[in-house]
Formats: structure tokens, C-alpha cells, sequence
């Protein structure tokens, strides 16, 4: 079969909710859970996502591949999506600067996707019912056959997926000589995490997620960034182990997305599955310690307990989203410990939420840590 927007396709949910439209991309079946992102632009960031690890992603916004991809915009190497569905899937981008159209780029990374769906439907359908796995084919469209495969496709709810995406081998970003040395332990790291970072004159070494922390401590770092990532913190028992003694050391630590999940639970607070989680990059959060309010870029299907966490004397909520109370962001009251569950580092989205990365510089210096036999200014 040749690859084509003409070619009939089809969407099977989980619950036996059938959606017919066109393929785009490649020619093949792909299985995942579906999820939505309500974000007008960033397509080519959201795809290249690692946190999107195993989701077929429903695009809200009616065009898509209206401005193709260009290599400078991707977050990760690859698309890290399962699949993608959408209302217009558009072959032929505007953008001067566009080095490839989006369906070129879909071919290049084997991504199978459908067009011509009406998504506000499904969007509806999805919010009402909650996150739910579905499947994709341009190959067939006998739907007893596609419901014999989803039916193999296991739950989110726990999935480990980081393994998937982190790093393999270790490496370095930044000025070496800085005398910021961060440690990043990557769950699926976005590639801008890093470069806000290095922008702000960190030397940064990216980890392999199953790194010790003996081996973290070796290259004397005076902080450390728990990275964003896919699936379900709650099944990462070595992870939360980890990471409970790099709180305990003292050096100060941020957290993003499903690091600041992983350092609730290195806490004592449980994480849950959500309805249908926040994927978009216009979500309202209020910062509780200046008042102020931001509006945010996220990703998240799991969330951190919120009555739990009042339990807790040892932990402060910093930032709460408007929309439905959920906890977005805590720190610790005694160690130099914090975290959020968006993405200061945006990419796409809004540039509201940079100055976390200031704060944590800030913190970085004020907790000076011995590194080669001198103490960090």
C-alpha cells in the first residue's frame, strides 16, 4: 500500500468507539493510550516530547503540518509519539524556513497517524470517559481483528516508560569550568530543560536513569535536576530509592513533571492516575508564596496526592492549578528541595515560569558543596 492521505484509515478507542477518516504518515497500525493536547502551535516540540513515550496524541487545534518541521524545534532525537490524530493533516508547509513537511518527517520516523477525524468530538468523548488505549490502522479496517490486538495493549497505570526514553551513556553540556555543576538524572529529559540550564551558566551532566547515586555523587555535582518522563512514577521502586538519598544529601534539588511526582513519593506522598491529565500550554497555576499567577505548558497524566500531602509537616504546596486545585508544585521545608508538575522550560508554550530556573541557580549558591577540595562560591 502506498502511503497516502487518500488511503482510508481508522480509530478504535479501548470501549469499542469507532472513528473513520484518512491515513497520514505511514502506512501501518499503532497502539497507545490516547491522550489530548489543547496547544494552538509547538506540534513539532509536542511530537519530539520524550514525556509522550507510548501515547497516540489527539491535536486540538483544527491545522496541523501547517508550518512543517524544521530540525532546531525538535526536543528530543525522533518523534516520540505512538501515533498522532487530527482534524487537517496539512502536506504542504508555508514556512520559508521549514526544511521538511510534516508527512516527510512522519516517514522518516515510521509514525503512523489519521486525518479527517472530527476531534472535538473525540475530545469530548475522551473528557467525559476519561484517558483510555487506542489504535490506529491504515492497514485494515476490519474492526474484530483491531480489537483482538488493543486488547493486548497494556493500561498506563503501571507502565514504566523512562527506560524507553533515558539516555544510555552519560554526557556533558555547558562550560565545564562553571563552578554550577548539575546532575541530571534523565527520566526522559525535553533537550530545553538542558539548554535553560547552560543558559544560565550551569555545566550540565545528563545520567542514565538507573545511575546510583554513588555514582552521581563521584562527579561532585552541587545540584541535581530530576527530569520529566513517561508513565507511572508509582512502579519506579529503584528511581524513588535513588532519589530519596539524593534529597538526603543535602545538595540543593529541582524537579519537573515526573521528577517532581518521583520526589513526592521519595517523600512519602502517593501518586494517582488522573481523569484525563493536562496536556496543553495555556493551563492557569497560581504561585502560593508570591501570589502571582502563570500560565503554564504541560504534560502529565498522573498527579500527586493532595490530601496527603496536608498530612505531611515537612512539606509545603508552592503552586496549585486554577482549573481543578491539583498540586503543582511543592518544596521540601528543611532541605533545598523543590519541584513542579509543568514545564518552566516551556517548549512550546508560554515563558511564565523561567524564573524557576533562576531560583534554583540561587539555591545552587547559597548551599555551597565541596567539589576537588575547595567550596563552591
Amino acid at each position: 500500500m502506498s502511503d497516502s492521505l487518500f488511503q482510508p484509515a481508522v480509530l478504535l478507542l479501548q470501549d469499542g468507539k469507532v472513528f473513520y477518516g484518512r491515513a497520514a504518515g505511514k502506512t501501518g497500525t499503532t497502539t497507545g493510550e490516547l491522550c489530548f493536547n489543547t496547544g494552538m502551535t509547538g506540534y513539532q516540540e509536542i511530537f519530539t516530547d520524550p514525556s509522550y513515550y507510548g501515547q497516540i496524541l489527539v491535536a486540538t487545534h483544527v491545522h496541523i503540518g501547517n508550518y512543517g518541521v524544521e530540525e532546531h524545534e525538535s526536543e528530543s532525537k525522533g518523534v516520540k509519539i505512538a501515533g498522532l490524530v487530527c482534524r487537517t493533516f496539512n502536506e504542504y508547509p508555508s514556512r520559508k524556513r521549514a526544511q521538511m513537511s510534516l508527512k516527510e518527517y512522519f516517514l522518516q520516523n515510521n509514525v503512523v497517524a489519521i486525518s479527517d477525524i472530527d476531534t472535538r468530538a473525540l475530545v469530548r468523548y475522551l473528557r467525559d470517559k476519561g484517558a483510555m488505549n487506542g489504535i490506529i490502522s491504515s492497514e485494515t479496517i476490519d474492526i474484530e481483528e483491531l480489537k483482538k490486538k488493543l486488547s493486548k495493549v497494556p493500561s498506563m497505570q503501571g507502565l514504566e516508560l523512562s527506560s524507553k526514553v533515558s539516555t544510555k551513556i552519560a554526557y556533558e553540556e555547558g562550560n565545564p569550568d562553571s563552578k554550577i555543576r548539575v546532575a541530571l538524572l534523565d527520566m526522559g529529559v525535553k533537550g530545553n530543560i538542558v539548554r535553560c540550564l547552560t543558559d544560565r551558566g550551569c555545566f550540565v551532566k545528563v545520567f542514565p536513569m538507573a545511575t546510583t547515586f554513588d555514582e552521581l555523587m563521584k562527579w561532585k555535582p552541587s545540584g541535581f535536576m530530576i527530569s520529566n518522563g513517561p508513565g507511572d512514577p508509582s512502579v519506579m521502586k529503584d528511581e524513588v530509592k535513588v532519589i530519596t538519598q539524593v534529597i538526603k544529601s543535602g545538595i540543593p534539588v529541582m524537579g519537573i513533571c515526573l521528577g517532581h511526582q518521583l520526589i513526592a513519593l521519595a517523600s512519602g506522598i502517593p501518586t494517582y492516575k488522573m481523569h484525563a491529565g493536562h496536556r496543553g500550554i495555556n493551563h492557569p497555576v497560581k504561585n502560593l508564596i508570591t501570589g502571582k499567577c502563570e500560565v503554564t505548558s504541560q504534560n502529565h497524566g498522573f498527579a500527586v496526592s493532595e490530601d496527603e500531602i496536608k498530612k505531611n509537616p515537612d512539606i509545603e504546596v508552592t503552586h496549585i492549578n486554577l482549573n481543578d486545585n491539583t498540586i503543582e508544585g511543592i518544596r521540601l521545608k528543611n532541605l533545598p528541595v523543590f519541584a513542579v508538575q509543568y514545564h518552566p522550560e516551556a517548549s512550546p508554550g508560554p515563558h511564565d515560569s523561567r524564573y524557576l530556573f533562576d531560583d534554583f541557580v540561587t539555591m545552587i549558591k547559597k548551599h555551597p558543596t565541596p567539589v576537588k577540595g575547595k567550596v563552591l562560591a
